[in-house]
Parts: structure tokens; sequence; C-alpha cells
């Protein structure tokens, strides 16, 4: 289904309504990915504008993908929820991301197998039927031998949302569940890939994991350029930074906000202890970023307070180096007219369309499957069928091609669960994470019209409250006061950021001048940021000072 968005429309509102579609409630855990011209990929912001989010024109391609995994798969509330998880770690194992050894690699794929085709038919199912599906990016004859043994005489019976289960269940057992890599080197030039789980910071050499610190241990992320540092505190007050250099500073800084996302979202308790972060220190001029959402712990409280008859999931049989499955959605969105506005046009489909194997991790076009899904022109639809989406199960690489057609009015999620559609407000849309138009609105109810202008009969009050303040005896006397008490600020002011600089200068002489052994003070000057301003900055402005000092006493003495 085609849609026209407005040009100020936000991220929230893009992904409330593809969650509408696919009957999602449990949405937390998902996102919107797309990939700049300069292959760069980004997570969409719901905060802000889609089309300010873009680099290139339109049309733009995005693809619906887990963006949190779920610390326990198995204690997500809907069977919807963990169905389209299970498509996306089936694409992780398929691009190598998801390691295990050879024996839980074949029960994963045994596990696939009866999900999608069921219980073994010797009828359907000749001999060597399991060499016909990608389940990895390498395999051979023996492990495809053993994938089939497991699936013919342990899994007879179970239901695919049993083996669905079962799967997620043994993928969260592995060591590289959950992660998204993130390629980068170490300080001495080696390859490495840092990742974020829903336990902690990995980092991954070739097929070992080297370093992992759980989320209590991370104390704080940081980038400069392509620089990025973990500091982290671990058993006996050690601490420790971890530093690794990205491809581009783009890379880097996504990598850095990828970081504070998940940190914020598995660490956290509460939503409200989300604060605003920064790449860098009061020296340095860097990057803000704030991680908008609910946390972890809020989401399943949440879930458990689901209610709902399950939405219906048609599973279509596996395929030779393809799966198509389709979902059953609510009411169709209805429309309404086409503002006057600039659109901007990104194809919304009604349900996950066909999920493809291939080794690329760069979204591409779909494919429109008759009726249910827009229809397109000038022989798109073989192009896409040869350039579908990547992965065994790729729910991640959707991509959404346009079309011309009109916005649906936004609509309230089925079984009383809250959503945040945009809301159109004086002909503007405005999405639900349009936060600080919401403040502002919620302010202006409090206020009870206290903003509004005033009356005929309140400005002659005020002209004449005016005319009578001035024309007392004490007025002169009054003014006097109000300016005195306003130098008063004033200096007051000056003074306090006047101590305050000095304080700031004491503590900086004493870190580069004294040779005081203190914690506080030696980890201040172990850091890469302190060790740059210093080198930088103060030695030269030191060195400028003595120089003038000299001078000074020089031209004193010949006088």
């Amino acid at each position: 289904m085609g849609t026209t968005f407005q040009r100020d429309a936000k991220g929230q509102y893009l992904f409330d309504l593809i969650c509408h579609h696919l009957n999602l409630l449990e949405k937390d855990y998902f996102g919107i990915r797309y990939v700049d011209p300069d292959k760069q990929r980004h997570w969409l912001e719901f905060s802000k504008s889609i089309a300010k989010q873009m680099k290139s024109q339109p049309p733009f391609t995005m693809c619906l993908r887990v963006k949190f995994y779920p610390p326990d798969p198995a204690a997500l509330k809907e069977e919807i929820t963990r169905y389209l998880v299970f498509l996306q770690i089936k694409r992780d194992l398929y691009h190598g991301r998801l390691l295990c050894k050879t024996s839980d690699a074949a029960l994963l794929a045994a596990y696939i197998l009866q999900a999608e085709i069921g219980d073994y038919d010797p009828g359907k199912h000749p001999e060597g039927y399991s060499s016909k599906f990608q389940f990895f990016p390498k395999h051979s004859e023996r492990l495809e031998r053993r994938i089939s043994d497991i699936h013919k005489t342990e899994l007879i019976g179970q239901s695919p949302d049993t083996s669905e289960l079962n799967f997620l269940q043994k993928a969260q057992s592995l060591e590289t569940y959950g992660i998204d890599p993130h390629p980068c080197k170490d300080v001495s030039g080696n390859p490495a890939f840092l990742a974020f789980t829903p336990f902690g910071f990995t980092v991954l050499q070739g097929n070992r994991r080297i370093h992992f610190l759980n989320w209590d241990e991370v104390t704080k992320l940081k980038f400069e350029a392509k620089t990025f540092h973990v500091y982290a505190n671990q058993k006996e007050d050690k601490k420790i930074i971890l530093t690794y250099f990205a491809p581009t500073p783009e890379a880097c800084k996504h990598l850095w906000k990828c970081g504070v996302e998940n940190q914020a979202f598995y660490k956290l308790e509460k939503s409200s202890q989300v604060r605003t972060v920064s790449s860098s220190n009061l020296f340095f001029k860097g990057s803000r970023f704030r991680y908008s959402g609910r946390v972890a712990k809020e989401v399943m409280e949440q879930s458990a307070k689901i209610k709902r008859d399950p939405p219906e999931i048609h599973r279509a049989g596996l395929v030779p180096s393809r799966s198509c499955p389709s979902i059953t959605h609510g009411p169709r969105l209805t429309s309404v007219p086409r503002t006057r506005r600039r659109a901007v046009h990104i194809s919304i489909m009604e349900g996950l369309e066909s999920l493809r194997d291939s080794a690329h991790s760069t979204p591409v076009r779909s494919v429109s499957h008759g009726d249910t899904f827009m229809r397109r022109s000038r022989g798109h639809l073989a192009d896409s069928r040869e350039a579908g989406p990547s992965g065994s199960g790729v729910i991640s690489d959707e991509a959404y091609s346009p079309s011309d057609s009109v916005l649906p009015t936004p609509v309230a999620e089925h079984g009383g669960a809250e959503m945040s559609l945009g809301r159109h407000l004086n002909g503007t849309s405005r999405g639900a994470g349009d936060e600080e138009g919401g403040a502002e609105s919620e302010t202006a109810q409090e206020r009870g019209g206290q903003g509004a202008e005033p009356g005929p009969g309140k400005r002659g009050a005020l002209r004449a409250g005016g005319r009578s303040r001035t024309s007392t005896p004490g007025g002169a006397g009054g003014d006097v006061e109000e300016l005195n008490k306003f130098v008063l600020s004033v200096l007051r002011l000056f003074l306090v950021t006047m101590g305050l600089l000095g304080a700031l200068l004491l503590l900086l002489l004493v870190l580069t001048e004294s040779d005081l052994d203190i914690a506080f003070l030696r980890d201040i000057r172990r850091t890469p940021e302190f060790q740059q301003f210093h080198l930088e900055y103060f030695c030269p402005l030191r060195r400028w000072l003595a120089c003038k000092v000299r001078w000074m006493g020089g031209f004193l003495v010949s006088q």
C-alpha cells in the first residue's frame, strides 16, 4: 500500500504505521534502518523528520529490523513478535553473525526445517532434501546429513510456533546472539568487530570473542572523529579503556549512537533515567544524543498487560533459497485527501513480503505480490525478484518502493494498547516523537489560556494599573530599588563566574604542574582528551606566557 507523507512527518509516524499494518504491539524491539549514498547504515530517529535524515533524494528505501534483541525471547507475550524475531535470527545465522558449533548449527537448522515444512514425509522429502536450503554461508554434506537426521527423528510432532520458540531459546544461549557487528581496527591495526548485545559490549576477532563487558561494567562510551573509546569498571575497582578505530567518522558516530541506545535500553530501570549524553567533554565540541523510547524492563511490563486474541499468522512452506511468509492484519486504514504541502513518497506494504537468501546486507527494493501489495509498473517486478532482500528470513531487508498515493488516516491500535500516530495540527503533520510540540501543547493546556491575548477589558485594566503605578509618589524610589537589585544580581553573577573560572584554573594548574599522585587526578591525566588538551593547547600557551614574562622582566630591568 502506497502512502504519501508530508515532508515534515516524523519517523515515529512511519514506524507506528508499519506496526499497525503488521498488527504488532510489542514493537519496542524493532526499528527502521536505511543506508545513505555512502553505504553507511543508520537507524531512523523517530523524533526527527524523515526527510531531514535522508541524504539521498526520494524515493527512500528503508528496512524493518530487530533493533534490540529480547534478552529472553521465550518471555515475549505474543507469537507474532516471536515469529518476527525468529526471521531476524534466521537471517543472522545465514549471514554468519550467529556463530556456533557444528552440533548447535545442525539443531538450529533442523528447527527451521520443522517450523517451515513440518514433519518429515518420505513422499514429499526425497533423499538429500536439506541440501536444497541455505541455512549458513557455507556448510558440508556431513552437516546436511546431521540436519536431516535431527529433523526426521527428534522433532516429529512439533508445531511451527514450538519449533520457532526452541530455535530462539537455543540461539539466545549462544555468545553471538543479538550482535550487529561494526567493523573496526584495534590500536595495533588488527581488524575487529564491535557489537552490542542484550548482555553487554562485545569485541570479536575472527571467530573468537576477545572482550566482553556487561552493561553494569560499562561506564561511558565516547568518540572523536574515527576513534571510539569504551570506559569500564571491572572487579576490584579495575578501570579499563578500550580504544578502536572506525573506517570513517560517520561510521564511528553510528557505532557510538548504537552503543548509547543499547546501554540505555538494557541497563536502565526506567525511561525517566535516560539522559542526554555527549561524545566528548567540556574542552571539546562533540555530538549530543539522547535515546528516546522505553527501556527493556518497561517493555516487558507493558507486554504483560496485552490482552487480545492473537493475530493470525500464515506461514508459507520453505522453498529453495526462499521463504515467503505473510501476516494477516487488522482492517485497512482509510485514506485522506492529498494536502497542498510538499510530500515525500514512501510505500508501506500490508505485510512481510518475500524474505530471501542473499549475501548482501544492504536493503534493496522489494516485490509486490498480487492485489495484497501495491502494484508496480515498468518491469520492476522482475527486477525486484532478482534483487530481493537478503538473508534467509530477512525481516530487516524488506524495502518500501515508492508509489503515488495518499497518507492513511491514523487510527488507534487494537486491543486497547496505546499507540502514538501522527496528528494533523493546523494543517501540519506532527509525529508522536515530536516531544517538543507535545510539551508545548500540554503546557498551554495547563496554563488554561494564560498565554492568550487579553481582551479589551483586560487591556484597559492593565493600562490603568500601569498608570496608577507610575503616578504614585513612591514610583521614583521603586525604580531606583529595581535598578539596585539588577546591579546586585549582575555583580553576584560576575563574582560566581569568576570564582568558578578561578577554581577551574586552579584545578588545571594542579593537573598539569603538580606531582600529586591522587587517584582522581591520575585518572584524569590518563584520559586521551586531557593528554590532547595538554599537548596541543596548554603547553603552547604556557610557553607563550613564559616568553612574555621574560620580555617584561627584561624590559623593566633595562629601565
